[in-house]
Order: C-alpha cells, then structure tokens, then sequence
C-alpha cells in the first residue's frame, strides 16, 4: 500500500504509552477530525490541486458541472491555461459567479450575480454547469441560466496544454482567464468534466498536486 488512509485515527498507544498527537516532531496532509462530515473535498483556503499533468485540452467543448459551498465572497474554483492566451476559467468575486473563456481572439465573461449579495456564500450547497461550445459560453447556477454574446465568432478552440487547477494555483503559474489569486476556502464535490461523449469524474485524491487540499471529507462542524 502507498497511499494514505482518508480516516480519523485517535488514542493511538504503543507499548502501553499514548501518542501525543498534539506535538508531532513532522506533520505533512494532516487535518483536524470533525464531530460531523459530509462526502466531497476540504480547501482550507490556502493552496489548490492540480489534475492532469500530461495538460487538459479544452478546443472547442467542454461541460463542467461540480457542487460547492462556501462562506467567503472570493476564491478560484477551476482554471486551465496556456502559455499564450488561450483558457478558461471559473470563480467567484464579490459573491459573484464567474465564467471567461479566451479562445484565442478575446477573453469573454458569463457571469451570475444572486439577488442577495452572500446568497452563493452561505455555506450551502450550490450546483454549479460552465458550458463552452465553439464561441458559445453559458453558465448555469442552481438552475439560473446566464449566457453571454461573443464578438469574436470566428475563434471558436481554446488550445489549453496545461493542467486543471481547482481551487487555486501556483504563484508561478500563469492563469489567462482568472483574475482573483485568492484560494478556494469551502469544499467542493462532483468536479466532472465532459467532452462529448466522454465524461470524466475527478477524484481530488488522485491529483498530482495537494496543498491546503484534503480528499474525501468536509467538515459539517470543526471540533
């Protein structure tokens, strides 16, 4: 086995002498343990995951759809890039839903603003689908519909070669379609991706790259 356990150990002994897990000498991907948890994955607001190292072609389609919740009004929720200006990406500012796509020609923005300003920061969970089809972009939250008009009708690939960022990204990454820095504080559930007729579910514990990132659980209340 090379992979950790996604559990709770407590009142560990040896040789008749507890551990104090309160001072451990090294620590590394350990959380605290919840009284009460919920399925999905914990970002403590401080890093992000990477998926696909190889790097995530968008081109001309791509479907997300994920759960979310959060109590902060700003943090990154997906980005893919490239080295030139071709990307997407989603977040949240000012309590605000943000979807932009460049294909190349421009960057355009769907955007979702609630009728209550924290009402997507309340700490329940929301349904989230980022559609790009060609030039078309829409977004659509808890079943509100927004999409948006593109200029730039002849470009219709985003030609992304670099990995899917969840929650954040490296200082030394450049991210064409996001304009917040801030880190995803919040858990998020059900990242799939689909490209026609393959639909792909990411599994945050197979990432590639954890920081802040914890798999498997969100805490309902910290203890």
């Amino acid at each position: 086995v090379t992979h950790s356990i996604p559990a709770c150990i407590g009142s560990m002994t040896i040789n008749g002498k507890q551990l104090d897990n309160e001072s451990p000498v090294s620590i590394f991907a350990v959380n605290k343990c919840y009284e009460t948890v919920q399925d999905g994955t914990f970002f403590d607001g401080s890093g992000f995951a990477a998926l696909v190292r190889e790097g995530y072609k968008v081109r001309s389609d791509v479907n997300i759809t994920l759960e979310f919740r959060t109590t902060a009004a700003h943090g990154v929720l997906l980005g893919v890039s490239t080295a030139r200006v071709d990307a997407i990406g989603l977040e949240i500012v000012h309590g605000k839903v943000l979807f932009h796509v460049n294909n190349g020609a421009g960057r355009i923005t769907a955007s979702y603003e609630p009728r209550g300003t924290n009402s997507l920061c309340d700490g329940k969970w929301h349904k989230l689908q980022a559609n790009k089809s060609k030039h078309h972009i829409s977004l659509i939250i808890d079943g509100n519909l927004v999409h948006t008009d593109n200029p730039y009708v002849q470009s219709t690939s985003a030609d992304t070669n670099n990995p899917i960022y969840v929650g954040g990204y490296p200082a030394d990454v450049k991210q064409n379609c996001l304009t917040s820095k801030t880190s995803f504080r919040g858990c998020l559930r059900n990242l799939v991706l689909t490209k026609g007729q393959h639909t792909e579910l990411f599994d945050f514990s197979r990432a590639f790259d954890l920081r802040g990132v914890f798999p498997h659980s969100c805490p309902g209340a910290e203890h």
